[in-house]
């Protein structure tokens, strides 16, 4: 059995973490919401590396991780998430506190429409203002291309008919 390069996880997820701090602010409501979603995205990134392959980039198989781990906690409201003491990685949340209240109303009111969106099409959307191709949604999602275009034309209407009704 191959062992672990703990060092490289930790570096990798270092380097990557502000994808997961736009998960977590796109699905928790507070701070402590955040750090906790923060906490159970790294221990399933965690749990799951050794299967990484490297078949992707690290970062397209992070968001997958992390917004299957956001879903799945999220559509079982009953479930808390687990605590645990990750001591050795540097949880860094911005500086800029995303939850103040300075925040421009317009990217606010962005946020509230996309937060009621259901779990799949808040994910389509992120990996969209992630800049990531069809294709990459399409992956990471498990989609066809076709239909990840199709989600986010439905998506981008329903957005206009929230944002200017």
């Amino acid at each position: 059995m191959e062992k672990i390069d703990e060092n490289k996880f930790v570096d990798l997820v270092d380097k990557h973490q502000n994808l997961v701090h736009k998960i977590c602010k796109l699905y928790t409501n507070s701070i402590a919401e955040h750090k906790d979603l923060f906490q159970e995205i790294t221990i399933q990134l965690w749990k799951a590396y050794p299967k990484f392959r490297g078949d992707s980039k690290f970062s397209t198989w992070m968001y997958r991780v992390g917004i299957n781990t956001a879903i799945t906690i999220y559509r079982k409201s009953k479930r808390r998430i687990r605590s645990y003491n990750f001591d050795d990685v540097s949880y860094k949340i911005p500086e800029d506190n995303p939850y103040n209240d300075q925040e421009d109303k317009q990217l606010e009111a962005i946020y509230e429409a996309v937060k009621a969106l259901n779990d799949i099409e808040k994910a389509i959307v992120f990996l969209y203002l992630e800049d990531k191709s069809y294709r990459e949604i399409s992956e990471t999602i498990g989609l066809t291309e076709v239909n990840a275009r199709v989600k986010m034309n439905r998506i981008k209407n329903k957005l206009k008919k929230q944002l200017n009704p």
